[in-house]
């Protein structure tokens, strides 16, 4: 076999028949140069080797967290273009010829976003993401119709559940922070790419049906900790100074809108309120913080090397959150 010119990465955790599903979907790709890296971080997945014949397997003898197992992958990659899939995604059989064939012609093209959809429903997960003045980054078009995501567009990031990344881009700007653990890398990475000014595009044709939070569970404390906590590392290492003073107010205002929905019966908070956990976020915040505090020092600097590689400005980089933005109060009630 040639060269490969793209290598999907799988980080995987629960190694279950949804990764199984996952890798026969890639059995089933129309475009043939690629190459698959299984990085198991749940000790199982020795077992079930026999089923994924295209694969190499990393095995981690403990959960190093999604974007450590991405970075797994790509070092143990040469090719030029790397992917991330979770392993509770199935890809339909374009994905990987609809990517390449975005990014090969855009050498200004450092990021693609997939076509996600939730399944069994068929609603759109994500057509790339938005971000908030919080730092809360969510899907573009979460359970909206596919119908109204048909044509390419630029987008600010790509959702790491199914992205690609160009490797001169990734040698360039860094790998997905490992201090993230879980959640929110992909945001980081993306924003550090825009501050080094690639554009990431969407393709409607690279279809992925997700399983959504198939791992962590939709709501979870393990989910709430680390969505929150590395919202704060995103906005401390990537946001300029203004939008960066104005984080707490949008943040106030976020907490608001979920406790008004909370008592509505919606949103994310009246979920935590069915599992009887909703008083426990405020705890989580509270923890969120700490661990933000703690890492304080090492965030602004890896900030002040962000800043001193930047080729666009911080009214560029202002421009581009406005342009990609989501309301504090539609971030509450998804």
């Amino acid at each position: 076999m040639p060269d490969p010119s793209v290598t999907v990465v799988i980080p995987t955790l629960t190694a279950d028949v949804t990764l199984l599903e996952c890798l026969r979907s890639l059995e089933n790709q129309t475009r043939r140069d690629f190459e698959v890296i299984v990085v198991d971080n749940s000790g199982r997945l020795v077992r079930e080797r026999n089923a994924a014949p295209r694969a190499r397997v990393i095995e981690n003898p403990t959960n190093v967290g999604f974007g450590a197992a991405a970075n797994q992958g790509f070092r143990a990659s040469s090719a030029p273009y790397l992917a991330t899939l979770n392993d509770d995604a199935v890809a339909h059989p374009e994905w990987i010829a609809a990517l390449l064939a975005a990014v090969e012609t855009r050498e200004d093209v450092g990021m693609c976003a997939s076509n996600v959809r939730l399944f069994p429903q068929g609603d759109m997960d994500s057509a790339g993401m938005r971000i908030a003045a919080d730092g809360s980054s969510k899907q573009r078009g979460h359970r909206e119709p596919p119908e109204r995501y048909r044509s390419p567009d630029e987008v600010l990031l790509p959702s790491g559940s199914a992205a690609l990344y160009r490797r001169r881009m990734l040698e360039q700007i860094g790998l997905f922070d490992e201090d993230f653990f879980l959640y929110c890398e992909d945001t980081d990475l993306g924003l550090r790419a825009r501050w080094a000014a690639w554009r990431c595009l969407y393709v409607p044709d690279a279809v992925v049906d997700h399983h959504y939070s198939h791992s962590a569970g939709r709501v979870s404390a393990l989910k709430a900790y680390y969505v929150e906590r590395n919202r704060l590392f995103t906005v401390i290492k990537n946001f300029p100074p203004g939008p960066l003073l104005a984080v707490p107010f949008a943040a106030i205002a976020r907490y608001i809108w979920h406790a008004v929905f909370m008592l509505q019966g919606r949103g994310v908070g009246a979920e935590y309120q069915r599992q009887g956990s909703a008083f426990s976020l405020v705890w989580f915040v509270v923890k969120a913080h700490l661990g933000a505090v703690a890492k304080l020092g090492s965030l602004w600097a890896k900030r002040r090397r962000i800043q001193s590689t930047a080729r666009i400005t911080p009214a560029e980089f202002t421009a581009l959150m406005s342009r990609y933005a989501i309301s504090v109060r539609e971030v509450a009630l998804l």
